[in-house]
């Protein structure tokens, strides 16, 4: 077990008594409230709670195993989330070798390319070299029907999935000066762009009326959507002490997770739209699968760390 910081311990145990809290509140409204819609709501909301109670205790395990159990919890992670999204999209028997490819060769290498610290491989495994192997592979399997859907679709999902996932665990590997190299990034990252997502969800619910995407994504709401970035902003601002940043760069920063974020989600969204399905899967209860939960952080994980490593890396 490795000495954990105590500023980890600290913000860590924060969101344990945020999730008690929340948990008794809804008890209370549950109890309370009778109207069938805002039961519903409040229904959905514990769902969620209580999704969340069974991830911090694995982020809380990977906490204490260090940066091995984060690349390996972010790791299943991406393969289940790279299974949902093939799973949805069509694919035919030619693309099997490809898709071999893919989940047991492509995704554990660019974990692997993390834990050994190899930054130079690991920016360019999937862009570059996944990306020209896919269509080469599939041109070899002899099957030109849907060759471009197919091809695209594959290497979209190792663009979402695998990529830009992996830059979460990343964090991990960030050398900053004068800044102890534990989860605290990870944690700050993990914090403000899921507040986000759930704050924009509460506030449209309170306030919203005009829709942003409603063919889309029909619950986003420009009220919904502003109240939870101001409010995760400001959330992320508070929280500059597990940062390396000044108050002001917190907040430049956690707004620019919160939108990147909220691109992320809407795009994913138009996604399952096009295939006609609610979500990505069932795995978790209240949050449909790994990909719905994961999706605006695909989006604001990448951008985060290229932020950091720009700024603070020396």
């Amino acid at each position: 077990m490795k000495n954990l910081d105590p500023q980890l311990v600290w913000a860590f145990g924060g969101v344990l008594g945020l999730l008690a809290l929340s948990s008794l509140i809804g008890l209370a409204l549950k109890v309370a409230v009778k109207k069938p819609e805002a039961q519903a709501t409040i229904g959905n909301l514990s769902a969620r709670i209580g999704a969340w109670w069974v991830m911090s205790a694995i982020f809380g395990l990977t906490m204490v195993i260090g940066q091995i159990g984060s690349l390996i919890l972010f790791g299943i992670m991406s393969l289940l989330a790279l299974r949902e999204f093939v799973t949805l999209l069509p694919t035919r028997r030619a693309d099997h070798r490809t898709l071999f490819w893919s989940f047991f060769i492509f995704t554990p290498l660019q974990y692997l390319l993390i834990g050994i610290h190899w930054y130079g491989m690991f920016a360019i495994l999937i862009p570059v070299y996944a990306f020209l192997f896919v269509p080469t592979r599939l041109a070899i399997a002899g099957d030109t029907e849907s060759f471009l859907e197919r091809a695209s679709t594959i290497q979209w999902g190792l663009m979402v999935c695998i990529y830009c996932m992996s830059y979460a665990p990343a964090l991990l590997m960030l050398k900053i000066p004068g800044y102890a190299p534990d989860a605290k990034l990870l944690l700050y990252l993990v914090l403000v762009d899921q507040l986000s997502d759930v704050l924009q969800y509460v506030w449209g619910k309170l306030l919203g009326k005009n829709k942003i995407a409603p063919v889309v994504s029909p619950n986003k709401t420009w009220e919904g959507f502003i109240g939870g970035v101001l409010t995760a902003t400001l959330i992320g601002t508070g929280l500059w002490w597990m940062t390396p940043f000044r108050p002001w760069v917190a907040a430049l920063v956690s707004l620019i997770i919160t939108l990147m974020g909220f691109a992320g989600g809407l795009t994913m969204s138009a996604i399952k739209r096009d295939r006609g399905v609610k979500d990505y899967g069932t795995l978790i209860k209240g949050h449909g699968g790994i990909l719905d939960r994961m999706d605006s952080m695909c989006f604001a994980a990448p951008i985060f760390f290229h932020i950091v490593r720009y700024f603070y890396v020396r």
